[in-house]
């Protein structure tokens, strides 16, 4: 599954039949991404969609020093299947 990253739209995306599928993120700060919201079409949910935004976000965050806050109920849900990834996750979040 191809994502991209969207750095002015502050988005990882996949586009779909149905249209895109994206990650939204805010900044904090300079090291530190705040992982918002996943939205995935309806008719492509399921099918692991979800799973390659947030697995992008983490590799953006992980090659580039940054830490992530999983505001996002998916991306919160996502870390309890990859403790693994818990080292990315911002201190206190």
């Amino acid at each position: 599954m191809n994502v991209t990253h969207h750095p002015d739209a502050r988005r990882f995306v996949v586009d779909l039949p149905d249209g895109p599928a994206y990650l939204a993120y805010e900044p904090l700060g300079r090291d530190t991404l705040d992982l918002q919201h996943t939205i995935v079409p309806e008719a492509e949910q399921g099918q692991g969609v979800g799973t390659a935004l947030v697995e992008a976000a983490f590799e953006h965050a992980r090659a580039n020093g940054l830490r992530v806050v999983p505001s996002c109920p998916f991306v919160e849900e996502w870390l309890g299947d990859h403790p693994e990834q818990l080292d990315v996750v911002a201190s206190g979040e």
